[in-house]
């Protein structure tokens, strides 16, 4: 279900960022339905039983984040940071949502 508050901080996103979040965000509950969207730390959440993946947007391109990194094997060379299990790959055009293959990627952060 989607939550107002990230419906809201997607709104107040810098435009390039906003075409971005929403197609994050549809293509995260078009792979789990049922994943709660919740607002915690200033971004938007995803979470089953446990927090599998978040959004975040800076000044140069948006974040998607993984709770538990070492799960995802599809195009695991593109996950940057130093987390001991939260690392994130950055997203600064929509191509790259397919070009990647985020909903592959966000499917094997569940399992």
């Amino acid at each position: 279900m989607m939550n107002p508050e990230v419906t809201h901080f997607i709104e107040k996103s810098p435009e390039q960022h906003r075409i971005i979040l929403t197609k994050l965000r549809n293509l995260i509950f078009t792979m789990v339905p049922e994943a709660k969207e919740q607002f915690k730390w200033s971004r938007p959440v995803y979470g089953l039983e446990k927090d599998f993946c978040y959004l975040q947007a800076t000044k140069k391109h948006v974040v998607l984040g993984f709770f538990e990194f070492d799960k995802i094997t599809t195009n695991s060379h593109l996950i940057e940071g130093s987390g001991k299990s939260m690392r994130h790959l950055k997203i600064t055009n929509l191509s790259e949502i397919a070009d990647h293959q985020l909903g592959k990627m966000i499917q094997e952060a569940l399992e």
